[in-house]
């Protein structure tokens, strides 16, 4: 049996489609909707593909510049060690190399 729409509902249906992230053979499949009923009432409402594409930020990457690691020469030896090491961790190490 055909299902009749209106074209606000096609409309909230387009709508719905596009805010879903999803393609509209994915949304159609979903929604047991036509795909030629889709593509025509879109045409037919003037509601072609956005150009607009909503993007989400899902993870903030802070960007930081890579810092020169620490070196410690103690006699014949060389300690390298990332620039990252907590002070309390340096302190201990010096405090073993004295």
């Amino acid at each position: 049996m055909k299902v009749m729409r209106t074209p606000e509902q096609w409309q909230t249906i387009i709508q719905e489609q596009q805010s879903s992230g999803l393609t509209i053979i994915d949304y159609c499949r979903q929604h047991q909707l036509s795909m030629t009923s889709f593509y025509a009432v879109r045409k037919k409402l003037g509601l072609s593909a956005c150009s607009f594409v909503r993007a989400k930020i899902t993870q903030q990457v802070e960007i930081v510049e890579e810092q020169p690691g620490i070196t410690l020469t103690v006699g014949k030896a060389n300690v390298s060690l990332p620039a990252t090491t907590s002070a309390t961790y340096l302190s201990q190490l010096l405090r073993e190399f004295a």
